[in-house]
């Protein structure tokens, strides 16, 4: 869509006034205030190219799909520093929780033409979250750094989220090495790591159908996740320890289900975390890498320069934290 504007000049060689777009704050070629809201929003949302298609049919204009992705770009870097100005109130019991998910990364290639021998990577997008019992909505971080970057991170998710020196912390998850190790340097004074039940009971479900045969693997499980809830998990690994595979096994579940127990003895107090009504599984990450990460970053077909992917990172996780609102209207 075209204006044409009446440009004025204070003299014969004073400078001209362009009243029209003095008055709306725009520039020449420029994009409103609200215009960048609105092709932010569908760029945070869809690929650049649909985002170009979405403008047009809600709003009749038609922007460049470059220009979508510069602008989306532009602010997605300028609203990380929202949620440092942010803090919820002190929690008297915070739940925390941190996981990956692989993300497609594009890597330049060697030589003066980067553009050349371009590399197809895998890269691993480490997503936490943090909310005080009783409040629905977590605050979440995400990073493409290391796994130090990774725990920085978590430690300022939690603190915006409430965390105080007296603040209880229950961590959940998959037991993964480098989460419990970065939750007990973080954490470990004032809060204990859970495993996760229902990744638990995946690794059992896997051992019963070897222990008992499909037929009765159901009732089974139902009797190992009893047992797990009641915190006599000394029973699991004495009912399947002598039904280990040998060494050098290929297909070995009841080996994999018992390392997995005994490795984590220490992280199974189901039992306490439901009295006191905490939760036993870590579904609120999952749902975050479905909703903060992949539902734009693992599009079909969509590939990702590293640090554009950390800047739509940066904007995903600020939208799911609230800050869209403050970020526009500061005041």
């Amino acid at each position: 869509m075209e204006v044409v504007e009446q440009v004025l000049r204070l003299s014969r060689r004073g400078r001209s006034v362009r009243w029209f777009s003095q008055a709306l704050g725009i520039r020449t070629g420029g994009y409103s205030k609200l215009l960048q809201r609105a092709l932010t929003d569908f760029g945070a949302e869809e690929a650049f190219g649909r985002a170009a298609l979405r403008v047009k049919e809600h709003y009749g204009i038609e922007v460049p799909a470059s220009a979508i992705r510069r602008i989306t770009f532009r602010h997605g870097r300028a609203i990380n520093q929202i949620g440092n100005q942010t803090k919820c109130a002190p929690a008297k019991e915070l739940v925390t929780e941190m996981d990956g998910s692989l993300i497609p990364v594009v890597q330049r290639g060697k030589g003066t033409d980067g553009r050349k021998g371009k590399v197809l990577v895998w890269r691993e997008a480490r997503l936490c979250c943090a909310r005080a019992v009783g409040r629905a909505d977590p605050i979440y971080g995400a990073t493409l750094g290391s796994v130090e970057n990774a725990s920085w991170l978590w430690r300022q998710t939690a603190q915006r989220a409430g965390l105080e020196e007296q603040t209880y912390v229950h961590g959940v998850g998959d037991g993964a090495p480098w989460i419990v190790d970065r939750f007990k340097e973080n954490f470990g004074q004032q809060g204990d790591y859970l495993l996760d039940f229902f990744h638990v009971s995946e690794y059992l479900a896997a051992a019963g159908l070897a222990v008992v045969g499909e037929k009765k693997a159901r009732s089974w499980l139902r009797r190992q996740q009893g047992r797990l809830l009641n915190n006599q998990w000394p029973k699991i690994l004495r009912s399947i320890e002598k039904h280990r595979e040998p060494p050098g096994t290929e297909q070995a579940p009841v080996q994999a289900a018992h390392r997995y127990l005994q490795e984590r003895t220490q992280h199974l107090d189901f039992k306490n975390a439901r009295q006191r009504k905490l939760p036993i599984g870590s579904g609120e990450i999952e749902s975050g890498h479905r909703h903060v990460v992949q539902k734009r970053l693992k599009l079909a077909g969509s590939w990702w320069k590293e640090t554009n992917a950390q800047t739509m990172l940066n904007l995903r996780t600020a939208r799911a934290n609230q800050d869209w609102d403050r970020y526009w209207n500061p005041n």
